[in-house]
């Protein structure tokens, strides 16, 4: 019988909710008809989501990529003779030469969409497992020390360097420590978290390894949002495997060194992302931010030493470690080292994962990746950095995206994630949603968020209903200044940024006139 032709269909949850379980049966079902010899692989996803479900085809040309899809295509590329790598009005040819995949750089995501994500051989064959084996030689002090010189920050909001929080647990004296990974995506237009769990949850796993020898904490916990259940099935799958294999356990890889983990599911409430609030679910009770001090460094879950970081942070540590700080840091620009997997959604042509080194612009994201719009309409506002993310209008698209420019803009860029508006938008009901959002989702553990949001959403309903608008924005503007400086986490501490960018940069949609400085500066 001659060699089975491998097609490789994505089982990552983008894929699978515009019907790849249906295209992997119909081309099985195919097939067998034909009496064609193949074997399906069920790979994570590429991160080109507007062509998914995407099915590559391995050829002697390289994997040849089609999409998006559906069950009642296949009959079509088996006439075309797709299994050869054969011409199709869904081909886009080489998968890694077409553009959006091409011209990233792809260093966390460098695995994810390459084989079925639970085989642990291929894992291996593709580089895996070479960071934890070189920390296996070094001493905590000297792991720690390669990701501080690596640059890394954390990949989350706040963009802490990772080594200085590290090195904080290290020298934490404590019987016990402790490893968590934040991977509570909840901000709107994010997925790379749920991308790298399901398309390659080993690379977690070694970095949170890693991490454990670093500072000597011998437990993890990965604590994942609800709405991924795929992402969860695939942990602990991928864990009690990893276990099975001598990674994890009493003697990691044989080293005599300790470190085991387990997955715990949150609940689905968005202050659970910050750190604190994720500790106390962690433990058992309710999600309520913490006082800090103590920074969780020193006393996090159950009152131990914790080292708290979200998934693309503890990702991007096994290439550091393999190929060393230098070769990281030589990605990137200023104290923004590496790369970010931006995620492009909203009102967007082509919306996926782009992981890029820090220093291009939204302008290029947009439209070199993006494509510009869906709609077809000229973009007018892109929010940045979740729902806690300023508005940036096209003035701005030309900022370098870079922690310490975004922060001189007003803005953040977060967890990289993008969410386009095309000029339909109104920005007046975009800053409501973002009061709203905060009330409904603040912890209530302080006044300026509890209280504030709900105030604000009563302000931006008036300003719309054109009652006392100037001196209502201008209430808005002091009311925002109190969260800022007044709340407890970023929560309340953030949501002004939204609030305030809409005001700033589109007070048309208010019914005030153009801001002075704007007026002046643009002309």
């Amino acid at each position: 019988m001659s060699q089975a032709t491998k097609i490789y269909i994505p089982k990552d949850t983008a894929a699978l909710a515009v019907g790849a379980n249906d295209v992997a049966q119909a081309i099985e079902h195919e097939a067998a008809k034909r009496g064609l010899n193949i074997q399906i692989v069920r790979n994570g996803s590429r991160g080109l989501l507007w062509l998914e479900p995407l099915v590559e085809v391995e050829t002697s040309k390289g994997r040849i990529a089609y999409g998006p899809v559906q069950d009642t295509d296949v009959a079509g590329l088996f006439d075309a003779s797709w299994l050869q790598g054969g011409n199709h009005a869904l081909c886009h040819g080489v998968t890694e030469d077409i553009p959006f995949l091409k011209n990233q750089e792809r260093l966390t995501f460098a695995r994810v969409g390459l084989s079925d994500p639970l085989d642990i051989d291929a894992f291996q064959k593709l580089g895996g497992l070479e960071g934890l084996k070189k920390a296996l030689s070094l001493t905590p002090a000297a792991i720690v020390e390669q990701v501080t010189q690596s640059g890394l920050r954390g990949r989350g909001g706040a963009a802490f360097p990772t080594g200085v929080k590290w090195k904080t647990v290290l020298e934490a004296p404590a019987d016990q420590k402790y490893v968590v990974c934040n991977a509570d995506e909840g901000d709107s237009g994010t997925f790379s978290d749920r991308m790298l769990m399901e398309g390659d949850p080993y690379t977690l796993i070694e970095g949170m390894i890693i991490a454990g020898l670093g500072v000597g904490a011998t437990y993890g916990y990965i604590y994942v949002r609800s709405e991924y259940p795929y992402a969860v099935k695939t942990l602990n799958e991928a864990i009690t495997r990893a276990r099975t294999a001598g990674w994890l356990g009493q003697s990691v890889c044989g080293s005599g060194k300790a470190f085991d983990m387990e997955v715990r599911v949150g609940a689905g409430a968005y202050i659970c992302g910050e750190e604190t609030a994720l500790l106390d679910s962690l433990e058992g009770k309710r999600g309520v931010v913490r006082p800090k001090p103590p920074l969780p460094a020193i006393k996090g879950l159950f009152g131990q030493p914790t080292a708290m970081n979200n998934v693309i942070s503890l990702g991007s540590v096994p290439i550091i470690l393999a190929k060393g700080a230098k070769f990281y840091s030589d990605y990137g620009m200023g104290r923004s080292k590496g790369t970010l997997a931006f995620q492009l959604a909203g009102n967007i042509k082509q919306g996926g994962l782009v992981e890029k080194a820090f220093g291009l612009t939204l302008r290029e994201l947009l439209f070199d990746f993006g494509g510009g719009s869906a709609s077809g309409r000229p973009l007018r506002a892109i929010q940045v950095g979740g729902p806690l993310g300023a508005y940036l209008p096209e003035s701005q698209w030309d900022v370098p995206l870079d922690y310490e420019a975004y922060i001189e803009a007003s803005a953040m860029l977060g967890h990289g994630g993008v969410v386009a508006f095309d000029e339909t938008v109104d920005m007046a009901k975009m800053a409501q949603y973002a009061m709203e959002f905060c009330a409904v989702e603040s912890c209530g553990k302080c006044t300026p968020c509890r209280i504030g949001s709900v105030r604000g959403t009563e302000i931006i309903e008036r300003i719309r209903r054109n009652e006392r608008r100037q001196s209502q924005a201008d209430l808005l503007r002091e009311l925002c200044d109190t969260m800022v400086g007044g709340s407890l986490c970023a929560l309340g501490g953030m949501t002004p940024y939204p609030v305030l960018s809409a005001l700033e940069h589109f007070p048309e949609d208010f019914g005030l006139p153009p801001n002075k400085h704007l007026a002046e500066k643009a002309a």
